[in-house]
């Protein structure tokens, strides 16, 4: 066995160091992410076509394929859409789309867009919550980082075997809404809720557990939802609509935290207020589509006009005072908070 003085096993040991350094450093320059996306859409829907695939592409082009997605579409790597909010938080999934309202209560700040007829853009919807949840929301979601955050197009009544034209024509039947809030505007309104996620509804109709649910059109063909309706109640375009609902595009806190400063740059530069804005507007032009294959079928269209409205909006004003209370019973101040959405939705509605 060679013996070295020790100088020089000093100096090899510095060199050891040196190559270890680097060696360490190379695979963090080169670093390859897999990001496990995890939804509730199908691969045809309108989400994973027009926001969910363009975003993957994007982030794979511009981290020059060093950051990727591996997409589970349909809940396809278990667990309910209620449990997507948790999957994310614990890093079982590195990103979702989901929306807080599965889970009922445990985000009662994002009500305050559930809340009936608040809005009727889902760009001005969008561009509201990015800023309210921005300063009232963040706590509700530990460990999570929120990419981007917004509320469907228009949601309408639509049923099976008789049209909603007025409040007394929801007496009696069982409803499908999808979160909290939504369930009481329809009790509200005499209706029964039944509360379910999305990809539950088309089984539940078949068999006759509801006679009919509220969406939005953007949804409807990926479940072929039109064809197990005839009946179709909007309302008139220049109220605020019946209802909506709160969507976040959300990523594991930890894992954009072990991302090198490059690759959180191409997060970054696709998440925020614009990406968010960029999303309401794809779901605002998502309507047409979704409604021209109902008037195909042949379906039914009834739009329910201002004054019969306003017997809806005045059914559901408890609502409103409701989670006023409610936040307030949290230590929050409901009624301006309450305020401050309405106040975004008006100043980003006239933009």
């Amino acid at each position: 066995m060679t013996a070295f003085p020790p100088s020089r096993l000093r100096s090899l040991a510095a060199g050891a160091l040196l190559a270890a350094a680097g060696a360490a450093s190379l695979p963090a320059a080169a670093q390859e992410v897999t990001l496990k996306f995890h939804h509730i859409w199908n691969p045809q829907a309108m989400a994973s076509v027009n926001v969910i695939g363009p975003w993957c592409d994007k982030i794979a082009a511009e981290s020059n394929n060093r950051m990727k997605c591996q997409i589970f579409p349909a809940m396809s790597m278990g667990g309910t859409p209620a449990q997507l909010v948790d999957q994310v938080k614990d890093g079982v999934a590195d990103v979702v789309i989901t929306l807080p309202g599965y889970t009922a209560g445990r985000f009662p700040s994002t009500e305050a867009f559930e809340l009936p007829f608040m809005c009727n853009s889902a760009e001005a919807g969008a561009r509201a919550t990015w800023d309210y949840m921005g300063k009232y929301s963040l706590k509700e979601f530990p460990g999570t980082k929120l990419l981007a955050t917004w509320v469907h197009d228009e949601g309408y009544v639509h049923t099976r075997d008789k049209p909603v034209k007025t409040l007394a024509d929801f007496k009696g039947l069982k409803m499908r809404a999808p979160t909290r809030q939504t369930n009481k505007l329809l009790a509200s309104l005499g209706a029964s809720p039944v509360g379910m996620p999305l990809p539950a509804i088309p089984d539940a109709v078949g068999k006759g557990t509801i006679d009919g649910f509220l969406l939005p059109w953007e949804v409807m063909p990926s479940l072929k939802l039109h064809e197990m309706v005839k009946y179709h109640s909007e309302t008139d375009p220049s109220r605020p609509a019946l209802y909506s609902a709160v969507f976040v595009f959300a990523m594991n806190q930890a894992k954009y935290d072990s991302l090198p400063a490059d690759l959180k740059k191409v997060i970054d530069n696709h998440s925020g207020a614009a990406f968010s804005q960029q999303i309401g507007k794809i779901w605002d032009n998502s309507q047409a589509a979704g409604r021209k294959l109902a008037q195909e079928r042949g379906n039914a269209f009834y739009t329910v006009p201002a004054a019969e409205l306003d017997n809806w909006v005045k059914a559901s004003q408890p609502l409103y005072a409701d989670w006023i209370a409610d936040m307030d019973k949290r230590g929050q101040n409901g009624k301006q908070m309450l305020q401050d959405a309405r106040d975004l939705l008006a100043k980003y509605r006239t933009k």
